[in-house]
């Protein structure tokens, strides 16, 4: 039972933050971009590669497109989760950088509790990403557009 309650309070520490971050980048984003926590993103085709980022923002007007295309994705949220931090913070943002979506945002659990959230832009010469801003307490990006969402209620 006491397995059951920490499996139950690792996937909230993870999904909340995702859903958070998705309801906020959704509702600034505007009419041509959408953002989900459930949506596959084919990075490849040879070697199939699909992913499944913890928020992906994407065309609106590709929703009924599945798997979606990196060439219809803006923005990639990867929330860090014990266990998974070589491949969020090496593995997946290699493949993103390499398949042309833009903005790449990772999401790590401090220690403080209050997350930090830090943001990559893609340089298309290189192929690889640009450290951008860090947050914490509250993110207030401006690209790839105006966001805003309190960190604390995390």
């Amino acid at each position: 039972m006491l397995k059951q309650i920490r499996r139950g309070q690792r996937l909230q520490r993870h999904n909340r933050p995702a859903r958070l971050l998705a309801n906020a980048l959704d509702a600034a984003a505007g009419p041509d971009w959408n953002a989900d926590t459930d949506f596959d993103v084919r990075l490849q085709d040879v070697p199939l590669t699909n992913r499944r980022p913890d928020v992906t923002v994407y065309r609106a007007d590709t929703i009924d497109l599945t798997p979606t295309r990196p060439a219809h994705v803006l923005l990639v949220v990867e929330v860090v989760s014990p266990g998974s931090e070589t491949t969020d913070r090496i593995v997946k943002v290699d493949q993103y950088a390499k398949a042309g979506i833009p903005f790449y945002w990772r999401v790590e659990q401090a220690a403080t509790g209050v997350p930090i959230v830090y943001t990559h832009v893609l340089d298309p010469a290189t192929k690889a990403y640009r450290d951008g801003e860090v947050f914490t307490g509250a993110v207030k990006a401006v690209a790839p557009f105006p966001v805003a969402v309190d960190l604390g209620v995390l």
